[in-house]
């Protein structure tokens, strides 16, 4: 079975037990996730339900792995003719979600 399911504005495309990294989700470490899916395919694609916004009883159950910082990510301002720049450095917190059961 495959899903489609939306966490922290984005859409992941995800199987059984793949990990996935998603922006920081409230829960802790080891805990469960349920969230809906906007849509189940089977593997073959001949089996497709879609959302009308999300598909009617589904469930995708998500194990919260670990949390972690994401790679370093520069970002740089400039104002020309103005004598002005600044560099400021970035790094996200993130979540690796385990998928449990997609149902």
């Amino acid at each position: 079975m495959l899903a489609v399911i939306e966490l922290g504005g984005n859409q992941f495309t995800v199987k059984v037990w793949d990990i996935i990294d998603v922006k920081r989700q409230e829960n802790e470490v080891g805990s469960n996730l349920t969230v809906e899916a906007l849509l189940i395919a089977s593997e073959d694609g001949k089996n497709v339900k879609v959302w009308t916004p999300v598909v009617e009883g589904s469930k995708v159950e998500l194990k919260v792995v670990e949390e972690f910082k994401d790679e370093k990510v520069s970002v740089f301002k400039m104002k020309s003719k103005k004598r002005y720049a600044r560099t400021i450095w970035f790094r996200a917190v993130m979540t690796k979600l385990e998928v449990l059961s997609i149902a």
